[in-house]
């Protein structure tokens, strides 16, 4: 009935939304479907409705945390797809499950149904979707990618079936963090439920905050930035500065100022370099890149 081809361009984090077409559209949808339920929004664009209802289809998608992907449908470049679909007014949005379309609707929904939609189709998803790692691995990947308030939503919908779980917990944390919100992510920890208060994984988000409480009236960077051009031995200006990137959420360029400052003098300050370093890396956790990279480099320097 359609045509094999190659995925589709990737509009979301992890391929969870993406421009489809008919050479594509076996793969992407009725294949795809087998595994992971499918929402196909069929639009154009010149239709008004299509540009408010499109969004909300995505945000509720990803919110959903990869029980659901999603493929859009331009009708005016697959003219023959929509006449298959018998499309007659757009938007038009399909629901497949199992290679088959199972649910759909016409014309605009307001955002609580297509919540509600979104998520009556996710509650279907079975086999690797459900499993809890790939769906805090794909929240974290829409957090990576600057989708903090996407990353905050679909960190609570995991919560909602897995409350257990102590890293959807420091993700939605994490989550707040990135948008500015740290009162918020300090209640959440200091109210964190009792089985999780404990827990490991949560003491990197708590020195995270610590961190951004401590760093929020650092100053601005070009201030401390000029002092350190001007004298590069200006040990307390670099560590001003190295404060001041930290709270804009430059984490690697206040590593790179503090390797620098350990570099010129270790014991300046009684080894203040050092122990921010430290409090950053508690802070970002031992399994981030940036952590691993930067331990080597001091352990360099220590050793050199």
């Amino acid at each position: 009935m359609f045509g094999l081809g190659k995925s589709g361009t990737s509009n979301g984090a992890d391929g969870l939304v993406k421009d489809g077409s008919e050479a594509t559209f076996m793969a992407d949808v009725v294949e795809e479907s087998a595994r992971t339920p499918v929402v196909v929004d069929f639009w154009a664009p010149w239709c008004g409705p299509c540009k408010t209802l499109g969004p909300a289809l995505e945000s509720a998608v990803k919110a959903a945390a990869g029980r659901v992907r999603m493929v859009k449908i331009d009708i005016d470049k697959n003219q023959r797809l929509a006449a298959q679909m018998q499309v007659r007014s757009i938007p038009a949005v399909f629901a497949f499950v199992d290679g088959r379309p199972v649910d759909g609707f016409m014309g605009a929904r307001p955002p609580s149904e297509i919540k509600a939609f979104v998520d009556k189709l996710a509650a279907q998803a079975g086999g690797e979707s459900e499993n809890l790692d790939d769906l805090i691995a794909a929240a974290e990947e829409l957090l990576a990618n600057g989708a903090a308030v996407d990353s905050a939503q679909a960190f609570s919908v995991i919560l909602s079936s897995h409350p257990e779980s102590a890293e959807a917990y420091a993700g939605l944390v994490k989550s707040y963090l990135a948008l500015g919100e740290t009162s918020k992510a300090k209640s959440l920890v200091d109210h964190a439920p009792a089985s999780l208060a404990d827990n490991p994984v949560l003491a990197g988000v708590r020195a995270r905050i610590e961190l951004a409480l401590e760093t929020s009236d650092a100053g601005e960077p070009e201030t401390f930035l000029a002092r350190v051009s001007a004298d590069p031995d200006d040990y307390e200006a670099r560590y001003s500065l190295a404060f001041a990137l930290l709270g804009k959420g430059e984490a690697e360029r206040a590593i790179s100022e503090l390797l620098e400052l350990f570099r010129r003098d270790s014991e300046w300050n009684d080894g203040a370099a050092k122990k921010l370093l430290f409090r950053i890396f508690e802070s970002l956790g031992e399994n981030d890149p940036l952590t691993g990279k930067s331990r080597r480099k001091l352990s360099s320097l220590m050793f050199t």
